[in-house]
């Protein structure tokens, strides 16, 4: 019993550090030199994935992020901060059939959002604030075994994050319908 309630008590203060929060300000240009301010004010929903093309965990989200873009259309755009990385992210994206909108060279940005590690995502509403930060989600599973590769843990926790993401983004456009 102590031990549910220590979970409890340790998921509450990992959400309430990010959840309903206004996401930090910050200027970074696009793979085209292009300088985008965030958080954007609009309509719709802005996933920020902080990722590397080594990272396993980021290589399994990826695919779900696409279908997401493919699914809401407009409702939604994914940024794509690459972090610790030693290839052409762009040609990585292009390569993979990915289209999410890269922002290079990002690395300046972690400390800002508290990255200490791929992936970070974070799911921002349209009037900035952070609706879901992937640090926060505890995977309901702790019993992947020290046996499994990175990439067979990245499998299994893929498609759920990609579920926990998908709740928030309908969540925000519900809302957003309403008002």
């Amino acid at each position: 019993m102590q031990r549910l309630f220590a979970l409890a008590i340790c998921l509450l203060i990992a959400t309430s550090a990010w959840a309903d929060s206004r996401a930090p300000a910050f200027t970074l240009n696009n793979a085209d030199g292009q300088p985008i301010t965030f958080p954007r004010e609009h309509q719709g929903v802005d996933i920020y994935f902080f990722w590397a093309s080594w990272c396993p965990y980021c290589k399994a989200l990826m695919p779900h992020l696409q279908s997401m873009i493919d699914e809401y259309g407009d409702n939604i755009d994914v940024f794509a901060f690459n972090i610790r990385d030693d290839v052409d992210p762009k040609d990585y994206l292009l390569n993979s059939g990915y289209t999410f909108t890269l922002m290079p060279e990002a690395d300046e940005l972690m400390p800002l959002y508290d990255v200490k590690g791929t992936p970070g995502v974070f799911v921002v509403d349209g009037s900035g604030t952070i609706r879901l930060n992937l640090y926060s989600l505890i995977y309901p599973k702790n019993d992947l075994g020290e046996n499994m590769k990175h990439s067979q843990k990245a499998a299994r926790k893929a498609p759920w994050w990609a579920a926990r993401i998908r709740e928030e983004i309908d969540r925000i456009l519900a809302e957003s319908d309403t008002h």
